[in-house]
């Protein structure tokens, strides 16, 4: 598949294997919106990106998602299209399942699940009255299998498994494909930012992360 001069919207664009992807595509020739909460990491990956001018920022919470229809909005009017939306958005957990606080359950459903089914919904319009586009969600190994201090995390992953593939069994009519990536471990941040029972950042390193794959080959 060529990606040249297609429009890739990356939503948890500013680290991890959102910023490698971005990097990879437009090594590829894409063009490239970039998403996530940090608006300056996202100004740091555009600069490394090939093509800088070719990459737009627009920052998003996926935590709000009641209220992601304006963003979807001013994406598309950035390049007048989308070709291929990359929900990689998402945020992880280490703590037993005794030990999580049920708020920490919900933050994680809201972001993980609801922010991106929320987003996909408000781009899909766009996507059926041009009879095309491409939907890919990155997901884990653990939404396929549950492991331990990870049940909240694995619960939201494994939504997006039967969403998605519901989805993609409605949408094949209308020429829209929906790809399901699940990584094992991979050298990121997301150790660092996974929320504790008490919905604190771990803030450190597990060591099968540490050992991961380099997000510049995943991608």
């Amino acid at each position: 598949m060529s990606f040249t001069n297609k429009i890739v919207w990356i939503t948890g664009a500013s680290s991890g294997i959102g910023k490698h992807l971005a990097i990879e595509l437009s090594n590829q020739g894409a063009k490239l919106i970039l998403s996530s909460r940090n608006a300056e990491a996202l100004e740091a990956v555009k600069h490394l990106c090939k093509n800088a001018d070719a990459v737009k920022l627009l920052p998003l919470d996926l935590e709000a998602y009641t209220n992601l229809q304006p963003k979807v909005d001013a994406a598309i009017a950035l390049f007048s299209t989308i070709d291929i939306l990359v929900n990689n958005g998402g945020i992880s957990q280490r703590a037993l399942a005794k030990d999580t606080a049920i708020a920490v359950d919900k933050r994680l459903i809201d972001i993980n699940y609801l922010g991106t089914v929320a987003l996909t919904k408000a781009l899909l319009p766009h996507f059926i009255n041009k009879q095309s586009g491409h939907i890919v969600v990155t997901t884990s190994i653990v939404g396929k299998i549950g492991t331990p201090l990870r049940s909240s995390y694995a619960a939201s992953k494994h939504a997006l498994h039967g969403f998605f593939d519901s989805l993609r069994a409605e949408l094949y009519k209308d020429h829209i494909d929906i790809t399901l990536v699940c990584p094992g471990f991979v050298h990121t941040n997301v150790s660092m930012n996974a929320l504790t029972g008490d919905g604190n950042a771990q803030q450190s390193m597990d060591k099968a992360t540490k050992n991961g794959m380099a997000p510049r080959l995943f991608c």
